[in-house]
């Protein structure tokens, strides 16, 4: 064996002691990894650093943007919304309605993004329909997994796929090449959730103190600006725009409270309504140019200071000077330049002007005014602390503009119009510069560890080509499947990688092994498509433990589930999946039969 292949062996066995043992992030990992490979000569410095303009990191890049602006724009949240309403009250309705919903959302987003954006609505859901969160927190999470085989841009197993088969010289995958694939693969995956529902465990998750987490309670009061969009507008059109997250409590005109006033009735500039909104919601509120928040138009102008006012919160503390005193006798804008915006408090009752509401410990003020203000509140032994507000402003009115901007993505990356890198980079660019997402929260949204993993284990696979170790491994598997067809190589390849992926990512298990899948077919006089699409769908689609796919460990608390009822429930399902990979795979890319 030559000098470069010993020396990638060790660099490859460091490597996977380091992403299995986990004793460094897996971003730094592959920096190590490439750096090794290069100090070491097994690779040039081109062929190293090829990784970061490749285009499945390109493209990672570029979805994670697409992602944070449909976040932005509401539409994910609403979407949510709308599932937790049509699951109804029983299980099986609720695994057939979250599951194809939530796949469709992983199609064009990151997995472990739908699967947070979704836990704590399917969690509410089971709540409020006194079911079992464990009954559909793993139906959800395995959908999430699902749906990233949907398109080839979900999920950066896929993208390395593409790369390795354009490296054998054949043509590269379509944005909807493994559609079909992914479509019967969701299929079978609601189905057998629904028959084997059985099979998943009925306990209590960790839910903690779930009033205290779920701050979706802000009372604040709103004032509709003179001769704006809101103006002679019923409320329905407002409630509508907010969404389930905001509610009315009472509606003032003229200072007067009128019980007579329903959503069909007309706002009027100056009108003030009192209502109580989550901490997103209220971000919302607070950025539309219709709507002030009243407490703001009434005393900001009081507020002094260096620098643009923003939103923080703060915490009553025990034995604060405050408690028990009226936000209105408390004149917090004269006193700290800072204006109450809002309130949140944990179980009682607020009453239903925010000035008259008198502080308690633990109270949750929502404050307003300008950073040079602030220095004085943070000290101040009457708040435990002062941190930025945590809510997110939506801006709900360019929800159409960012679903155009991702239709016209895709169908430039489907119909090739334009390359897909490209095509997924201008759809981000397009989101920004149409300000569906601001450029902070676009940058913010990118996962920086998985564009800097995919930048760094392509050249891990390049490695394994120019080295031999690749050809050397497809030698040994050739002379066991010696014989067999191809259906059972498929899915011997589906299944090496389903039980690599356990102790590695996807994106590492499709790099390492896709070499090995390229080199087999070309041993086998086939294409390589196939074998390679199969290693792809076992690293991506292996439910054995929690901790093969990042969404597991999300629901792992919250469903109270343990390790082994991963390997009970997804056991079946993943021998499943394999056999229709590959039958698939087969018909597709070998001219296999589809029924027969």
């Amino acid at each position: 064996m030559e000098l470069h292949a010993l020396l990638f062996l060790l660099i490859l066995a460091c490597a996977l002691y380091l992403f299995v043992s986990e004793r460094l992030r897996v971003d730094v990992t592959a920096m190590l990894t490439l750096l090794a490979l290069v100090l070491t000569g097994v690779l040039d410095a081109r062929q190293a650093l090829s990784g970061f303009a490749s285009e499945p990191a390109i493209i990672v890049a570029a979805v994670f943007v697409i992602s944070g602006a449909l976040a932005a724009t509401g539409i994910t949240e609403r979407i949510g919304q709308w599932v937790e309403r049509a699951a109804g009250r029983s299980e099986g309705r609720a695994i057939a309605v979250v599951m194809p919903v939530v796949a469709a959302l992983s199609s064009f987003t990151h997995h472990v993004m739908v699967t947070a954006m979704m836990l704590p609505i399917v969690s509410r859901f089971a709540r409020d329909r006194g079911l079992s969160a464990s009954r559909l927190l793993m139906p959800m999470s395995f959908a999430a997994s699902l749906g990233t085989t949907l398109t080839l841009v979900s999920a950066p197993a896929f993208l390395l796929a593409d790369n390795l088969i354009e490296r054998a010289g054949e043509d590269g995958l379509g944005i909807f090449s493994i559609t079909p694939i992914g479509l019967a693969l969701i299929a079978i995956g609601v189905v057998y959730m629904w028959l084997a529902r059985w099979l998943l465990p009925r306990r209590p998750g960790e839910h903690g103190d779930d009033g205290y987490l779920r701050l979706d309670r802000y009372r604040t009061e709103l004032v509709i600006v003179d001769g704006s969009r809101w103006s002679t507008r019923p409320l329905a059109e407002l409630q509508k725009a907010q969404g389930d997250k905001f509610r009315l409590v009472g509606w003032l005109r003229d200072g007067v409270r009128r019980d007579d006033l329903t959503a069909s009735s007309v706002l009027l500039g100056g009108d003030v309504l009192l209502v109580e909104a989550s901490a997103d919601a209220l971000a919302t509120l607070h950025d539309d140019a219709g709507l002030d928040l009243n407490a703001i138009a009434r005393f900001g102008a009081r507020t002094d200071g260096d620098g643009e006012s923003q939103l923080v919160q703060a915490v009553v503390a025990p034995g604060s000077e405050f408690i028990g005193h009226s936000i209105r006798e408390l004149d917090f804008a004269r006193r700290f330049g800072a204006v109450i915006a809002g309130l949140w408090r944990r179980d009682a009752e607020v009453t239903p002007r925010l000035a008259d509401a008198r502080l308690r410990e633990g109270d949750l003020l929502v404050l307003w005014g300008r950073p040079a203000r602030f220095s004085e509140l943070a000290a101040h032994h009457g708040f435990l602390m002062l941190v930025p507000f945590a809510g997110q402003a939506h801006r709900r009115i360019r929800a159409p503009l960012a679903l155009f901007v991702l239709a016209a993505t895709v169908l430039a990356a489907a119909t090739e119009w334009l390359p897909a890198p490209v095509a997924f980079l201008l759809g981000a660019v397009a989101m920004v510069a149409t300000r569906c997402v601001d450029i902070d929260q676009a940058y913010r949204g990118i996962d920086v560890r998985i564009f800097v993993m995919i930048a760094g284990v392509i050249p891990l696979g390049i490695a394994m080509e120019q080295t031999g170790t690749a050809q050397l491994l497809a030698d040994g598997l050739l002379f066991v499947v010696q014989g067999w067809p191809p259906l059972a190589v498929l899915m011997m390849m589906f299944a090496v990688a389903a039980l690599m992926t356990q102790i590695l990512s996807d994106a590492a298990t499709t790099v390492l092994l896709g070499p090995v899948a390229v080199e087999l077919a070309q041993a086998l006089g086939l294409p390589a498509t196939p074998f390679v699409v199969c290693t792809a769908l076992g690293a991506v689609v292996a439910f054995l433990t929690p901790i093969g796919h990042h969404g597991n460990l999300l629901i792992l608390g919250p469903g109270g589930y343990r390790f082994g009822d991963f390997l009970r429930v997804g056991l079946p399902l993943t021998v499943l999946i394999g056999a229709v990979s590959a039958w698939m795979a087969r018909w597709l890319w070998l001219g296999g039969p589809l029924w027969a």
